[in-house]
């Protein structure tokens, strides 16, 4: 891997050295990569990119090289029976190499991105340990930015504050009054509610509950992702700043990473990616034989 040092040790590596067909793949697509800061960490592979950039497929041939098992970080793919449009792994590729948060659930239940990051930091814990290598691949960006930079400390609703918002919400959802229901999260006090997009009702229950359960909007909690992002854009803490204050090195701890997360993002020109997406779709239909009814 050619790498380079950036602000605050944040490593930026600009190619990946793998033989065959996997460095083929590589040469293909332009790669970003962005990793913790400390190399003695426990690392954790991720990677990412557009739907038909080759991410299971990077992440298989990987999985193979490097003793690894792969977490589906697809918010699709954790539905059983979702399999056409979702590009799931093949059952022959889940036999070769252990993937983890693939159809776990029913298409009628409801898994949150808080649950996500629970089960996918469980599952990389229980990979390590046992000596493997976790590779984390998918293309829901919030899932991948909760798993690397940790959850938003909000406290999760309780049954009563629940029970509470939806009965609020239930006239007004089923009125389709959403201008009267975002009135309701402005009085409660989340001014921010006007930002809301017309008719999401999942977020605006939330940030009801929040205000409700602390007394504060959703606002008013850091959410550590946008730290470590005002940190690179600012420019983070360097070794001289850190020996002469205390302070500044408290500062850089705290917002330090657990992991080495060794982060690849798969790109390609347009014409290319569409064609590949357009190849995929033609192999789901035909594997699913539903080609006849178009």
């Amino acid at each position: 891997m050619i790498s380079t040092v950036g602000t605050g040790g944040v490593r930026i590596s600009s190619y990946l050295r793998l033989p065959y067909t996997v460095e083929t793949l590589l040469r293909r697509r332009r790669l970003f990569t962005s990793c913790s800061a400390s190399s003695t960490k426990e690392k954790v592979i991720v990677i990412s990119g557009p739907t038909g950039a080759g991410k299971s497929k990077l992440a298989l041939e990987l999985a193979k090289r490097l003793n690894g098992e792969i977490i589906s970080a697809d918010s699709v793919q954790v539905y059983r029976g979702l399999d056409v449009g979702s590009a799931k792994p093949s059952f022959d590729e889940r036999k070769e190499v252990v993937h983890h948060l693939v159809d776990i659930l029913h298409p009628s239940e409801e898994y949150s991105v808080g649950q996500f990051f629970e089960d996918a930091r469980q599952t990389t814990r229980d990979i390590l340990d046992r000596g493997c290598v976790p590779i984390v691949a998918g293309g829901t960006g919030l899932y991948l930015r909760w798993f690397i930079y940790g959850r938003p400390d909000v406290p999760k609703a309780s049954r009563e504050i629940a029970a509470e918002v939806d009965s609020e919400l239930a006239s007004l959802q089923n009125d389709e009054d959403w201008n009267a229901a975002v009135q309701l999260l402005v009085k409660a006090g989340d001014p921010g509610a006007q930002s809301l997009s017309a008719n999401d009702w999942y977020r605006l229950r939330r940030r009801l509950e929040i205000v409700k359960s602390t007394g504060i909007p959703p606002s008013a909690f850091e959410v550590p992702y946008n730290s470590f992002r005002e940190q690179l854009v600012s420019g983070q803490i360097d070794a001289a700043d850190v020996n002469s204050s205390a302070d500044k090195l408290q500062q850089n701890e705290i917002k330090d990473l657990d992991y080495d997360f060794l982060c690849y993002f798969l790109s390609t020109n347009r014409i290319d990616l569409y064609r590949s997406i357009d190849f995929r779709c033609e192999d789901m239909l035909l594997g699913k034989r539903l080609m006849k009814f178009l």
